[in-house]
């Protein structure tokens, strides 16, 4: 294998890949990447056994063949060569060279048969959408993925696909992110995968805020991705995803109406002098007026008082601050909308006018 490709070319592809190589691996070969050159095309590949990524560059192709290289050594070695350079990979018996000017690199390489391939799930529906709504289904959502839970199902975001929808939703237990699009997707009867953790931040990073379109594939223990020259492949969580519109509540008799950035500045203040540990923030409603409280073992306290649109009877609850401020964060409307019933039952929170995106929160004890 020998060819020649601009250090830019190359090390966008890298760059696609990188993310899915770990720096502690069970086999040797999965530190490296697989390079594939075949007529003009450099394919590289990358992964972990559970989630599969593939990059493609344009290149001149002096010699085709497959070989395996160092991941992160041939990223950095790339990435660390002047902007504009050309660069030359040579890959003969178990050494790999990389050549740019008057630089030369000598790596170990591995045999290409020994490097592991996720195969291609058959069967399976696609769903073709923009880029700018998958992005957007994702960053709505996945803060409130579980991290580690025994529960290894929470560990991931579901999508959920159906005739007339897609969504998107997450939850570690304690609140849940649920986010819709409502347009045809081109499937006759609905479908859901549970996407791991890693695989969602993987494919969030590559994802762009553009109407180009990306195709999701979802078939039996598999989803794929494709975007434009990068393709991701995961394995889906074998598991049942909590039966999620049960979850959310539709009974709020008291509706608070509030500025977002005014309340989200609000709780971040108060947040400083909230317990370390259970992080919660109360909310006491009176018409017109929402006070928040924090204390901490210390013995300090913080109280913030803001105006709000809210003609119910007074009440108070608690919630924890950190997922209240999670969900303002990745709102975009000037006014949000609480839902609250009583002290005991989940808050719902949501744009004002807008409910295609909602979070559910459940109260804490203060």
């Amino acid at each position: 294998m020998k060819i020649q490709v601009g250090r830019n070319e190359l090390l966008g592809a890298l760059q696609s890949v990188i993310g899915v190589v770990e720096r502690r691996q069970t086999l040797p070969v999965l530190g490296n990447f697989l390079l594939d050159v075949s007529e003009d095309v450099l394919t590289v590949i990358g992964t972990d056994l559970e989630m599969e990524l593939i990059g493609r560059a344009r290149v001149q192709n002096l010699a085709p063949g497959r070989t395996t290289v160092p991941a992160r050594k041939l990223f950095d070695i790339c990435r660390g060569l002047p902007e504009g350079a050309d660069v030359t990979l040579e890959a003969a018996g178990d050494k790999v060279t990389v050549r740019s000017g008057k630089s030369r690199f000598s790596l170990s390489s591995l045999k290409a048969d020994e490097f592991p391939s996720m195969g291609q799930a058959a069967g399976g529906v696609s769903v073709t959408l923009k880029r700018a709504e998958l992005k957007l289904l994702l960053e709505r959502t996945q803060f409130a993925m579980a991290q580690q839970d025994v529960r290894y199902y929470l560990n991931g975001l579901l999508i959920d696909v159906s005739p007339k929808r897609l969504r998107a939703v997450a939850t570690d237990g304690h609140r849940l992110a649920f986010s819709e699009l409502t347009r045809d997707t081109g499937v006759s009867e609905s479908v859901q995968a549970i996407l791991p953790r890693k695989s969602i931040i993987e494919l969030s990073r590559l994802l762009d805020n553009t109407d180009e379109e990306v195709v999701l594939v979802i078939a039996p223990g598999q989803a794929t991705i494709d975007i434009d020259s990068v393709k991701l492949t995961t394995k889906t969580i074998d598991g049942r995803f909590p039966d999620y519109e049960r979850v959310i509540p539709d009974n709020g008799d008291k509706r608070v109406i509030a500025d977002r950035e005014t309340l989200r500045r609000a709780l971040a203040r108060t947040a400083i002098l909230s317990n370390e540990k259970f992080r919660g923030v109360r909310l006491l409603l009176e018409p017109g007026v929402l006070k928040l409280q924090t204390h901490n073992p210390e013995h300090e306290e913080a109280e913030e008082e803001i105006e709000v649109t809210y003609a119910g009877s007074a009440m108070e609850i608690g919630f924890n601050v950190n997922y209240l401020l999670d969900a303002l964060g990745v709102m975009t409307a000037m006014e949000i909308s609480l839902d609250l019933k009583n002290a005991e039952s989940s808050g719902l929170l949501h744009e004002a006018g807008d409910a295609s995106s909602k979070y559910v929160i459940m109260p804490m004890r203060l």
